[in-house]
C-alpha cells in the first residue's frame, strides 16, 4: 500500500492597485480612462514615441508611500526605476517602467483577522513598488480581431508582493478583502475590482512532505469569489497530479469563470526573462524622513483600531462595529450621526438595516451615502421616532422618501399628515366603534381575558394607519370597556 503523502498548499500573491491620481505616472494625461472612447487618453509619452521623456507624478509617489506606511513597510531612502522588457501588443514602448532591485518599500505585513476580530496569522509583504500600467487588448469574436486600447498605458500602479505565507484559497481571498479595506481607508485607491483598479495574480504550489513544490501562476481573477474558486481548482489539479505520481510544470494560467477552470496561457516567466536595468531617463527617487513623517501623520485610523474604538467608546457589539468599519465612509457617517443623536446603538440599528437596504436597492457605493442622505436627515427621522411624533414603521417610510427625494423628513411628515395621533377624544371615538364591531372580544376582555386587549388595540391602530399612540390607545380602550 502506497504511503500517504503529506501535502500543504502554499500561496503568494502579486496585487496591482491603481492609485487614485488625476493624471498618469509619467505624463499629464488623465488617469480616469474607464469608459472613455479607445485611445483618447494618450500622448507621446505614454505611447512611447521617440524622444518623449517621462516626468514622475509626485502625487503617485505620496499615495504609494501611504500604502507602504499603512502596511508597516520599511521605506529605504533611495529607490530606482527600471525597465522591464517584454513584447506584447498593449505595451507600445516594448518595456514597462517599474522597479526591481531597489523598490519603494519592503518588509511589511498585514495581520489577517477573523470576523470576531481575532488575529489568525501575519502575512508578510516582501515588497511594494511603483510601476506604470500597460494598455488593454479587446477581443472581437465576430471578426476574430484583437483591438488595442492604449488609454490605460501609463496609469500609476503599486504592485504589492506577499511572501508565500497563505495556506488556503480562503486565506488568500480574506487577505485581499482586508488589504482592499486598508487601502480604501488610506485613500490610496478606490480598489474597484470591476473597473480593474485592483487586480490579483496568485502563485500556488503544493509542498509534499515538507519539500517545496513547483509554482504555477493564475491571472484574471477579478473578484474575491474568483480568487477563491480559481485557487481551489488549481489546488485540486496539482494535488491530483502529485497523488498519481505525476509532476507539476511551471506555467501561467488564466481563470475562465464561465467554464470554471484554469486555462494555460504561457510558460511561467522568471525575473531574468525581463532583463531589468535602471531606466536612464529617470533619476533615483530619494525619500527623506520628513516626507514620510508628514504622510504618516495624514493616515487615518486603521480599520482594526477604529473597530476597537467603536466597541469601547460607544459600547457597540462586536458585530455592529465590524460592519460599520468595513468602509471608512460608513464609519465616518456613523460618527457624524452619533455626534448629533447620542444614542449609538439606535443609530447603528438604523444604519445596518434601513440605510444599508436603501443603499443596496439604489446600487450606490458607501461613499455616495452622505450626498444622498446627509447624517442630519437620518438624525431628524430618529428624533421624530424618539420623541413619539411618529412610530417606527412610519419612520422607515419617511426615511425612504427622504433618501429617494432629498426632502426634509419634517416636511414629509407634515405634508402627508403622518404624525402620531395623541388626541384622546378622537381615539375614544374610534375605540367606541372598534368595541361595537367586535362584541365577542369585548365580552372576553370583561370575562378576564387580558390578552384580547392586544387584538382590540391592533384594530384601532389599523383604523389610524398605525398613527395612534399605542399606550394611549390601550388606555382609551380600557376606559371604554370598563364603562360599557
Amino acid at each position: 500500500m502506497r504511503e500517504t503523502l503529506k501535502m500543504e498548499t502554499v500561496i503568494g500573491l502579486e496585487i496591482h492597485v491603481q492609485l487614485a491620481t488625476r493624471t498618469k505616472l509619467f505624463c499629464g494625461c488623465s488617469a480616469d480612462y474607464f469608459g472613455a472612447p479607445p485611445n483618447t487618453h494618450c500622448c507621446p509619452v505614454c505611447l512611447g514615441m521617440p524622444g518623449a521623456l517621462p516626468v514622475l507624478n509626485e502625487r503617485a509617489v505620496e499615495l504609494a508611500l501611504k500604502a507602504a506606511l499603512a502596511l508597516d513597510c520599511e521605506i529605504p531612502e533611495r529607490s530606482v526605476f527600471a525597465r522591464k522588457q517584454y513584447f506584447y501588443p498593449d505595451l507600445p514602448k516594448g518595456y514597462q517602467i517599474s522597479q526591481y532591485e531597489a523598490p519603494l518599500a519592503r518588509d511589511g505585513h498585514l495581520d489577517l483577522e477573523l470576523p470576531d476580530g481575532t488575529t489568525t496569522k501575519r502575512v508578510r509583504i516582501r515588497r511594494l513598488h511603483l510601476e506604470e500600467d500597460a494598455g488593454r487588448l479587446v477581443h472581437d469574436p465576430p471578426t476574430g480581431r484583437t483591438l488595442v486600447d492604449l488609454n490605460r498605458c501609463g496609469v500609476p500602479l503599486i504592485e504589492i508582493v506577499t511572501e508565500p505565507d497563505l495556506r488556503s484559497p480562503e486565506e488568500a481571498a480574506l487577505f485581499v478583502k482586508q488589504l482592499r479595506r486598508l487601502l480604501r481607508y488610506a485613500d490610496v485607491s478606490r480598489c474597484d475590482m470591476e473597473r480593474g483598479e485592483l487586480r490579483v495574480d496568485a502563485n500556488i504550489s503544493i509542498a509534499v512532505d515538507g519539500r517545496p513544490g513547483t509554482k504555477t501562476e493564475i491571472k484574471n481573477m477579478n473578484s474575491f469569489q474568483a480568487i477563491e474558486k480559481a485557487l481551489k481548482v488549481e489546488e485540486t489539479r496539482q494535488r491530483m497530479a502529485l497523488e498519481r505520481g505525476g509532476t507539476v510544470q511551471p506555467q501561467t494560467f488564466g481563470w475562465n469563470p464561465e467554464a470554471g477552470r484554469v486555462e494555460p496561457q504561457r510558460a511561467k516567466e522568471e525575473a531574468e526573462d525581463y532583463r531589468y536595468f535602471p531606466d536612464p531617463d529617470l533619476v533615483p527617487l530619494l525619500i527623506d524622513e520628513a516626507w514620510t513623517r508628514r504622510l504618516r501623520a495624514e493616515l487615518p485610523e486603521r480599520p482594526r483600531e477604529r473597530r476597537r474604538r467603536l466597541q469601547e467608546g460607544y459600547g457597540l457589539p462586536a458585530y455592529d462595529a465590524r460592519l460599520l468599519t468595513e468602509e471608512r465612509a460608513i464609519a465616518d457617517y456613523f460618527e457624524r450621526a452619533v455626534a448629533l443623536f447620542p444614542k449609538p446603538k439606535e443609530v447603528s440599528n438604523w444604519l445596518l438595516t434601513e440605510v444599508f437596504r436603501l443603499l443596496d436597492e439604489a446600487k450606490l457605493a458607501p461613499e455616495d451615502l452622505a450626498g444622498r442622505l446627509p447624517p442630519e436627515r437620518l438624525v431628524e427621522v430618529l428624533r421624530l421616532v424618539d420623541e413619539g411624533r411618529i412610530n417606527r414603521n412610519t419612520g422607515k417610510a419617511v426615511l425612504e422618501e427622504a433618501f429617494r427625494t432629498g426632502r426634509e423628513p419634517e416636511a414629509i411628515v407634515e405634508e402627508r399628515k403622518l404624525g402620531r395621533i395623541a388626541d384622546e377624544a378622537r381615539l375614544a371615538e374610534l375605540a367606541e366603534r372598534v368595541i361595537q364591531e367586535h362584541p365577542q372580544a369585548a365580552r372576553d376582555f370583561k370575562a378576564g381575558n387580558e390578552r384580547v386587549l392586544g387584538f382590540l388595540v391592533g384594530q384601532l391602530m389599523a383604523r389610524t394607519q398605525g398613527r395612534a399612540d399605542p399606550k394611549l390607545a390601550a388606555k382609551v380602550l380600557r376606559d371604554k370597556l370598563a364603562a360599557s
